[in-house]
């Protein structure tokens, strides 16, 4: 996924931040921080791990299923990507 680095900057900010999150978690875990505090740190973790999702699938749509000029054959290899990495996640 080539083109995903016109927007690289923004993307690469998201995951920093995400591994600040789960840093946090670890040191709630180390720190033997109260249950709820820590499973508040877990869920805007995931909150913000599935918006990292959301914003790569919908390139991955615009670029490989949706974009105009794809060849069909090229169309279903993309959707066929993206249904095995969305299977792959919902597990």
């Amino acid at each position: 996924m080539g083109h995903l680095t016109e927007g690289n900057d923004e993307l690469l900010k998201r995951v920093r931040r995400i591994a600040g999150q789960v840093t946090a978690i670890e040191k709630a875990l180390a720190a033997g921080t109260d249950c709820t505090t820590t499973l508040h740190l877990v869920a805007a973790t995931r909150g913000a791990i599935n918006g990292l999702m959301d914003v790569i699938i919908e390139e991955h749509v615009r670029a490989h299923v949706a974009h105009p000029d794809l060849p069909a054959e090229e169309r279903a290899a993309g959707a066929e990507e993206l249904i095995a990495v969305i299977r792959r996640y919902a597990k």
